[in-house]
This record gives C-alpha cells, sequence and structure tokens, in this order.
C-alpha cells in the first residue's frame, strides 16, 4: 500500500511539472506574441496560435488573460528570442528554441547541457542548414473532405499533408504560415496545435544505447525553463 502510493503520488508530481513547464512555455510564447503584434488577437495571428496552444494544453482560460495583461504593461519581462545550434552524441544535429530575459544565462545554461551529455554547442549557421523552417498545423480530421481541402489549401500555402489516425498535419512554408491560419479560421477548421518548427530535410538512425544518450540531453534542454522548443536530426521511428 505505501508502495503503491508514494508510486502514485511521484507520477502526479511528475504529471504537475510537466504541466508546469507547459504553462510556462506557453506564457512565454504569449509574451513573445504581444511584444511582436500588440495584445488584440484579431490583428496579431501569433498570439491567436499561442492562445489555441494554451487551450489545447487545458491551460486555463485565467492565466491567459493574465499572460496577455503582464506582457501589455509596463513592467512586462523583456524576453527575447535566440536560436541555439549545436551536436548532439553520435553527430546528431539539435536547434534550441528559446524565450530568455537573460541571454548570458541562457547560454552558459544551454553549453552545459551539451557539455555534459557528450555535445557540443556549435555557432550561428553550424547546423540550420540541415532543417527546413516550416508551419505545422494539427488539425481534428473528422467531418471534413481532406481530398477537397487539400485542393484548397495548396492556395494558402499547403505543401505537404499527412493523414494520421485522428488528426491530419498540415506543413506550410514560413513565410505562408499566417496564409495558412487564416485559411483554416475561414473554413471553421479546429487546430489542435499550430506552430513554427525546424523540420530536418535528412535524419540519421542509431543504435538504442546512443539514442538513449540523444535523448539524455534533449530531455536536459526541455527541462530548462528558458527552452522552448527542441529539434533534432536523429530518426525517431522504429
Amino acid at each position: 500500500m505505501g508502495r503503491a502510493f508514494e508510486f502514485r503520488k511521484e507520477r502526479k508530481m511528475k504529471r504537475w511539472a510537466g504541466m508546469a513547464k507547459t504553462f510556462t512555455r506557453i506564457g512565454r510564447e504569449i509574451a513573445l506574441a504581444v511584444k511582436a503584434g500588440g495584445p488584440n488577437q484579431e490583428y496579431n495571428s501569433r498570439l491567436r496560435m499561442a492562445i489555441q496552444n494554451a487551450k489545447s494544453a487545458n491551460m486555463p482560460k485565467s492565466n491567459v488573460e493574465s499572460a496577455i495583461k503582464k506582457a501589455s504593461g509596463k513592467e512586462a519581462e523583456n524576453f527575447q528570442e535566440v536560436l541555439y545550434e549545436g551536436k548532439g552524441p553520435h553527430g546528431i544535429a539539435i536547434m534550441v528554441e528559446t524565450a530568455t530575459d537573460n541571454p548570458t544565462r541562457t547560454l552558459a545554461n544551454v553549453r552545459m547541457h551539451f557539455d555534459r551529455c557528450g555535445g557540443a554547442l556549435g555557432t550561428s549557421g553550424s547546423v540550420v542548414f540541415l532543417f527546413d523552417h516550416k508551419g505545422v498545423f494539427k488539425v481534428k480530421s473528422e467531418g471534413h473532405d481532406w481530398d477537397e481541402l487539400e485542393l484548397e489549401l495548396i492556395d494558402a500555402g499547403l505543401e505537404e499533408m499527412k493523414r494520421e489516425e485522428d488528426e491530419v498535419v498540415l506543413y506550410s512554408t514560413f513565410t505562408d504560415f499566417g496564409t495558412m491560419q487564416k485559411a483554416l479560421e475561414d473554413r471553421n477548421i479546429e487546430v489542435n496545435s499550430a506552430g513554427l518548427e525546424w523540420i530536418p530535410n535528412a535524419t540519421k538512425k542509431v543504435g538504442d544505447t546512443e539514442a538513449e544518450q540523444v535523448i539524455k540531453l534533449i530531455d536536459r534542454l526541455e527541462e530548462d525553463d528558458d527552452v522552448l522548443n527542441v529539434f533534432h536530426t536523429m530518426d525517431m521511428s522504429e
């Protein structure tokens, strides 16, 4: 009974920690969106995207409103977007998106994570050419004729569409992100999540032991409060 209780307690604490990290990340995305385009989501597609992602993550509406208000105020934290590039163990290329109010601290932390996990932080441009920057929209598949919609969305910048079990993943170019977002809104297509991602143009297969070493680095980076997203070239297929 005691061990079972402790196990359930530990799992609950991990779940809460993961939720807190997600809310922190979305809060910073909201802050960056407000800084870039103002607090009115009607005229700020990036803010609409962040709010939609908050809903998908079950972030309370009060938290979202508080984040927008805080980012709009005179004492708003001055977050900056900083992109780091490096190589993980076994030559896996890694891109790290951060939002920070202290770039010196963030640089030191990211470098430490790479060093301690057998990787090396690189310079700007060292691995970015191995990725394509794309808009990625995950939408509910039911209730739509996707054969017809695929043709319509090509005009909005659709480059690729992948159908999965209960959702459809749509890819656009970086520059067509806003156009694609509006096209989905105009057609009342519910978006589960949306964002700009660094998609590897080629992946590398490694063994189980090597993969664990790479995943250890990715986990450490993702646990850092300043890190928004981590992208890599490791082949994650079975």
